[in-house]
């Protein structure tokens, strides 16, 4: 599907109906895809919730990224003003300015941007590059549910526009304490699955949710799977990785 060009400069926003959700992850994996997003990282991530006991359960999803918000926490920490926000309300990374110090990681308390020492920070933008195309957000347009409602806030026919003008009264923001005037909102969503989202870092990329189906956590508890060690091929000695005991320490 295509978005109309608007005649004046657009105002980007996002109505999703998390009650139509199937938990699929196809937005999770077009936005990948798309956006040649890094290893290890999700701009886009779909999280679960089972409540209740068999045989009567529920699990409920909560599709996250970006929300693009009024007043970005992620824009006022960058000390080398690589964040900025685009006429249309898209917040938007400057790489060539990024200090990969991650102040921005500390400051979204969406899970929603991530920076270290080795990285440009990295985040949704509603797939620009679509939209100056007049393509959907690669999310948008693979959704099979019809989970994403997305348009021109200022066009009132735009998909977001009918969206809201229908079940706007129905609809909130994620975390709405952190006042940061989200452009994204929700209709039907577990307000208790808020607690999953993380906040000062991005989402974790190890568990996707199969281990926290039935938790309302934001971390997923790593467990260390290989442990080195260190080889001396001068003297044919192995040496334990640090943190292990060797064969007769004392105990």
């Amino acid at each position: 599907m295509s978005v109309t060009k608007p005649a004046t400069t657009p105002r980007w926003k996002m109505a999703l109906d998390v009650e139509r959700c199937i938990g699929c992850h196809a937005c999770s994996v077009a936005c990948k895809v798309e956006n040649n997003v890094p290893l290890a990282r999700f701009r886009t991530k779909v999280y679960y919730w089972d409540t209740g006991k068999f045989p009567k359960t529920r699990r409920s999803f909560l599709p996250t990224l970006c929300m693009q918000c009024e007043d970005a926490p992620c824009l006022k920490a960058c000390p080398t003003k690589a964040i900025f926000k685009s006429e249309d309300g898209i917040i938007k990374i400057d790489p060539d300015k990024c200090d990969h110090e991650g102040a921005c990681e500390k400051a979204c308390p969406y899970g929603a941007i991530g920076c270290d020492e080795n990285d440009v920070a990295d985040k949704c933008d509603f797939c620009s590059h679509r939209l100056a195309y007049n393509m959907d957000p690669a999310c948008v347009e693979t959704c099979p549910a019809d989970v994403f409602h997305f348009g021109d806030a200022n066009d009132p026919k735009s998909p977001y526009s009918l969206f809201m003008t229908r079940y706007g009264a129905e609809t909130k923001v994620l975390k709405p304490e952190e006042n940061t005037k989200p452009s994204v909102s929700y209709r039907g969503h577990e307000v208790a699955m808020e607690a999953k989202i993380p906040k000062g870092r991005v989402h974790d990329p190890y568990s996707y949710e199969i281990e926290t189906w039935t938790q309302l956590q934001p971390e997923f508890p790593k467990k260390k799977r290989v442990m080195w060690a260190k080889v001396d091929v001068t003297s044919n000695v192995t040496m334990a990785a640090p943190g292990t005991k060797k064969k007769g320490d004392a105990a």
